[in-house]
Order: structure tokens, then C-alpha cells, then sequence
């Protein structure tokens, strides 16, 4: 069984009187991918800080493993144009690696770019960059935001076998945060719909035969011969009234379209199971 790194149960946050959070469950474990999706303003930033410990909830309780050394990817890096800053000097502000360095930078695929200047990078490279400096701290956890915005079909399909690879090899956690909320990494172990609450979880299906998909994403790259992204499906395990508020329980299977309180329905209609 994986060690849990993070257990976070019943989360809210109240921001200015109005709850942005509530009822917010995460488990992060070891050699696990996680999947946090959600529209705009769904409060995937705000789950993330309060399970970081960057910010206080004010309900709910947050467990975390002793020591837990965590690696953070942010979602944009602005460098100023005029700043003379190589890949090697950024990775070294990262302060005196836990990792050995050239180890990492073979990891990610970033040596032909070591002396190049931060500012000349493709948008693929700038993340692979980011990655590595993530990695330096030889983390337990890996959050990675937005890791794959900007970059190209081709480029997001290498960087999510670099990060699949990373999590086979490091046995590391990983929690990666996306807007986008049908297509997910592939390997991902457990996908978890938020907006404001979770509207649901499980793992993504892979949707391989679809003409759509392999359209987009039929041809494969990076060093596994398996699809790197898949099309996730919702079942929601419950539903919305009329102002949006969720409502528990039930017996029966309906066909239900998210209300106003989910956001999640991108003229899409989701199956829903209810348990009594």
C-alpha cells in the first residue's frame, strides 16, 4: 500500500463571507498521480495552497506525512528580456541541489539547453526547465500547475511521459492541476473534479478508438508506446437544485445536466449514480 503524503478531509474556505471551498476531500500518496480539474474560479488555486499549508482553511482538518520535502512547477515564469539568466543559472537560484545535478538535467532532456538563455526557450523547454528545478529538491510530492499550457499536441504528449517516467522512477507523488476537463493525463491514477466542491472522482477513461482523439493525439510520442492522454468522463454521485447547492442521496440513476453551482456541463449531459 502507498504511503499517504497528504490527507485532506472536508476542506472550506470563507474568503470576504462568501465560501469558496467546502467540502474538499484530497488523499496525495506516493508513486500516485492525481488530477485536479475544474473550470475558471472552481477554487483548484485555493485547494492546492490550503493542502501546501500556504494558506488556513476554516473547516475541515489537513494530515500531512513528517518532513514532506515537495517540489512546486508554476504555470507561467516571467523573466524580464533584458535579465542575462542561462538555464544553469536559474536552475542553480533553486539554492544547493538534494539531487545529483547532472542527473536531473538527463532526466528531463534539458542538457543541450543548459547554457542557453532562459528567454530563447520554447514553451515545451521552459516547462522541461521548470521540472528540472522542481526535481532538484528531491521531492516526495510533485505539484505540477498548469504544466502542460502553452505547449504544443506533440510537446504535451513528451511532457506527460517525462512525467510519468519521473513517477515510476522517483516513486514520487504527484498532484497536477489543469482547467481542461475531458482531456487528462493517461496515466493518471485518480482524476478529481472541483468547483467549489468535488463534484466527483475517479480514473480517466481511455478513449483510444475515438476519431477525435486519435485525431489528437494519435500519434504517440516520448518512450512509451501507450497514449499519453486520455478523455475523462464525469459520474457525479449527486446533483444540483435549482440555486446550485448539492443534493445527497437518492436511489435511482438520472441523466443530469450540472446545474449553475457546478459549471461542468460543456453542453455535455453526465451520468449520475445515487447511493441512498
Amino acid at each position: 500500500m502507498s504511503a499517504v503524503l497528504i490527507k485532506a478531509r472536508g476542506l472550506g474556505v470563507v474568503r470576504n463571507g462568501r465560501q469558496i471551498l467546502q467540502h474538499a476531500d484530497l488523499t496525495l500518496e506516493a508513486g500516485k498521480i492525481v488530477t485536479l480539474i475544474g473550470p475558471n474560479g472552481a477554487g483548484k488555486t485555493t485547494l492546492v495552497r490550503a493542502v501546501l499549508g500556504l494558506i488556513k482553511v476554516d473547516q475541515g482538518s489537513i494530515e500531512k506525512s513528517s518532513d514532506l520535502r515537495i517540489g512546486y512547477m508554476p504555470q507561467k515564469l516571467h523573466i524580464d528580456a533584458s535579465l542575462p539568466l542561462s538555464v544553469a543559472r536559474f536552475l542553480a537560484l533553486g539554492g544547493k541541489p538534494r539531487v545529483n545535478m547532472d542527473e536531473i538535467v538527463q532526466l528531463t532532456g534539458i542538457s543541450e539547453l543548459i547554457n542557453q538563455p532562459m528567454q530563447s526557450l520554447s514553451g515545451g523547454e521552459t516547462q522541461r526547465v521548470l521540472l528540472a528545478r522542481a526535481l532538484l529538491r528531491d521531492p516526495q510530492l510533485l505539484v505540477l500547475d498548469e504544466p502542460v499550457q502553452g505547449v504544443d499536441v506533440t510537446g504535451q504528449s513528451a511532457l506527460y511521459a517525462l512525467i510519468n517516467e519521473i513517477r515510476n522512477r522517483r516513486q514520487c507523488g504527484v498532484l497536477l492541476v489543469s482547467h481542461d476537463l475531458h482531456l487528462v493525463m493517461a496515466t493518471t491514477d485518480t482524476v478529481v473534479c472541483l468547483n467549489q466542491h468535488v463534484c466527483c472522482q475517479g480514473h480517466p477513461e481511455q478513449v483510444t478508438n475515438d476519431p477525435a482523439y486519435l485525431a489528437l493525439f494519435g500519434e504517440i510520442t516520448g518512450n512509451t508506446n501507450a497514449p499519453q492522454v486520455a478523455i475523462y468522463t464525469h459520474h457525479h454521485d449527486h446533483q444540483h437544485d435549482a440555486h446550485g447547492n448539492v443534493i445527497h442521496g437518492g436511489k435511482n440513476k438520472l441523466i443530469h445536466r450540472h446545474g449553475p453551482g457546478c459549471g461542468i456541463d460543456h453542453g455535455d449531459s453526465c451520468e449520475h449514480h445515487h447511493h441512498g
